[in-house]
């Protein structure tokens, strides 16, 4: 057997769109790109956002609807996270932008995914190569912190900001690619992998495809089992304890739970305070226990001994009992 007929591509490479129609959500974002291209006015872009909203798939499809056929000779795509010295923008960048194509006309497209990555000389450098070829070349940058990029750049390129994913989109999309793949998910599985992905296509895909591989059956559980996520079943039994045992008894009971589970205090912590914003607290004894839990969060990441912030966190919550 090949290897080739063995190794399938990851499904966030599968189900990449490759037009613009194909994309999930963003319609005023890839409205406004559409008119710029029917016009042959496209400035030089500048995509921001969190990871896995659809930033690079977008500039692709725009190079790939431009370019067609000769999308490899007119498009160069660099990760600025690996290539990101000032010697790449005075090599690379520099001898694409400035070399004529012989069988193709009209403006080149270079990519640079991750820019806020990039060294401070670099991006200087990258200024100057903007306005010099500027008539043949039409740059986009891709980056998750815009703060990172310098002014300069930013005030050459006309921004984007790209939203998390709605739920719905990304239900709607996860259900299309479970029946292209023949998938046996419920409902809430779907409705899980929409509250761990946050927005996230990269990751519900990454997750979905993992899930589909440890189980035939994917439900809710399945996909918490998978992420090593505490699922809600065992974060309200968590709440439920937190709220009627005395200090010993919750000790005991949530020290067995982390070693039967495997979930760490960070875990609990984390999916704790999604409980608390449904809780029937009143709001002062809301914002006690989550500033209690994030100086117990600092404090783990400092290095600090998981025990004794678990005794911190019971103490948080018995505190608060006795107030009520």
């Amino acid at each position: 057997m090949e290897i080739d007929e063995v190794i399938e591509l990851p499904w966030v490479e599968k189900y990449r769109p490759n037009n613009l129609e194909d994309l999930a959500a963003h319609e005023a974002i890839i409205s406004t790109i559409k008119k710029f291209i029917q016009e042959k006015k496209l400035p030089h872009l500048l995509f921001y956002g969190p990871p896995g909203t659809g930033k690079t798939s977008t500039i692709l499809a725009v190079a790939k609807e431009m370019y067609g056929k000769n999308f490899s000779s007119m498009s160069l795509e660099l990760n600025a996270s690996d290539d990101r010295g000032i010697n790449v923008v005075r090599e690379q960048i520099k001898n694409f932008a400035s070399t004529q194509q012989i069988m193709t006309k009209g403006i080149k497209l270079v990519i640079l995914d991750e820019a806020d990555s990039m060294t401070s000389a670099a991006q200087f450098a990258l200024r100057r190569i903007i306005e010099k070829y500027t008539k043949t070349t039409r740059f986009c940058m891709i980056c998750n912190y815009v703060s990172k990029v310098i002014p300069a750049l930013q005030s050459r390129c006309t921004r984007f900001r790209f939203m998390p994913l709605p739920s719905q989109i990304a239900k709607e999309r996860i259900r299309m690619i479970s029946q292209c793949e023949r998938l046996d998910i419920t409902e809430d599985g779907i409705d899980a992998l929409a509250e761990l992905g946050n927005g996230d296509m990269r990751k519900y895909l990454n997750i979905l495809q993992s899930t589909a591989m440890a189980f035939q059956h994917i439900d809710s559980y399945s996909i918490y089992a998978c992420t090593g996520n505490p699922d809600p079943i065992f974060m309200n039994r968590v709440l439920e304890i937190l709220l009627s045992l005395n200090f010993n008894e919750i000790f005991e009971e949530l020290m067995k739970k982390k070693v039967d589970f495997g979930f760490s205090l960070c875990d609990i912590l984390r999916e704790l305070h999604k409980k608390l914003e449904q809780a029937s607290f009143d709001d002062k004894k809301k914002m006690f226990l989550i500033k209690r839990m994030a100086e117990i969060e600092m404090r783990l990441a400092q290095g600090a001994n998981e025990k004794i912030q678990l005794g911190s966190l019971i103490g948080a919550f018995i505190e608060v009992r006795n107030q009520i």
